[in-house]
């Protein structure tokens, strides 16, 4: 059992640390106008969708969207269209930032930019990542050993996914929320619009790779 546990949290750390669409969203909200804790949520919400992902392939659920074709483009096309939305709001933030430049955090802005918002749009891009469903389908399963209780053990592995995604992102998201204020408002806005590229790149990409 120890020996399985370290082999996935080796395979968990490398996937963690690879750039995607996690954090291109948690770098989106950190670069934003709204508090430090609004990327630190879309990383927790990143990091339950990974554990809810682990208890739906333990009871087969993931399974059936890895093995059906129909099933499988559903939640492909879903989440590639999901990435775009992020993406073009991504431009949105970063037009912003030009026209009004430093500007503290107000009442809309707060609003707009609420932390439940934050969260869910963590666990949603997580949630409508076909490749999170095909690794937890195809991958997990190997490192449960025969006699293990299932969904213990998928949860468990999970758990320590979720912990090296939320230490990884809400560390990058504290750096690009400190360093956003060394930078003038062109500079951010022109890193927010790299953040909408990458988005709507990922989105478009997920929606049409085969």
């Amino acid at each position: 059992m120890r020996s399985e546990v370290l082999a996935f949290a080796g395979v968990a750390a490398l996937l963690t640390i690879s750039p995607g669409a996690d954090m291109a969203l948690v770098g989106r909200r950190a670069l934003g106008a709204g508090p430090l804790r609004e990327a630190w949520l879309a990383a927790v919400g990143i990091a339950c969708g990974v554990v809810l992902w682990a208890a739906l392939s333990a009871v087969g659920v993931a399974a059936v969207l890895a093995t059906s074709a129909t099933a499988y483009t559903a939640l492909k096309v879903a989440g590639g269209v999901y990435l775009v939305c992020l993406g073009l709001l991504a431009f949105r933030d970063a037009r912003r930032t030009l026209r009004v430049g430093e500007v503290p955090v107000g009442p809309a802005v707060a609003s707009e930019r609420s932390s439940l918002v934050a969260f869910r749009e963590g666990l949603v891009t997580n949630l409508l990542n076909p490749k999170i469903a095909v690794f937890y389908t195809a991958v997990l399963p190997q490192f449960v050993a025969p006699g293990d209780p299932v969904v213990l053990v998928s949860l468990l592995l999970a758990s320590i996914h979720a912990a090296f995604g939320i230490a990884w992102l809400c560390g990058y998201a504290w750096v690009l929320h400190r360093s956003r204020a060394a930078f003038g408002p062109r500079a951010r806005a022109a890193l927010q619009a790299v953040t909408g590229v990458v988005l709507v790149g990922l989105g478009g990409r997920v929606a049409l790779t085969r």
